[in-house]
C-alpha cells in the first residue's frame, strides 16, 4: 500500500485533488496498483510554522 507525504504551504482544495489524482494514477501505471490502496497525506505547514537560513517565514515576506 503507497503512502505518499507531501509537506508543503497552504494550497487550494482544486490542486490538492488534482495533485492527489495525479500521483494515484503514477503509482497505478509504474507499480500496477489499485488506485484504493495508494493514500496521500498533506501537510500543511504555515510561513509562521517555518523558517529558512533560520529566518522565520512570516520575517522573509516582510523584508523582502
Amino acid at each position: 500500500m503507497p503512502i505518499v507525504t507531501i509537506q508543503q504551504f497552504p494550497r487550494d482544495i482544486a490542486q490538492k485533488r488534482e495533485l492527489a489524482k495525479r500521483i494515484t494514477d503514477a503509482f497505478c501505471d509504474v507499480y500496477g496498483t489499485d488506485p484504493v490502496s495508494v493514500q496521500v497525506f498533506f501537510q500543511e505547514v504555515t510561513q509562521e510554522n517555518w523558517s529558512k537560513g533560520g529566518q522565520m517565514g512570516v520575517d522573509r515576506d516582510s523584508a523582502q
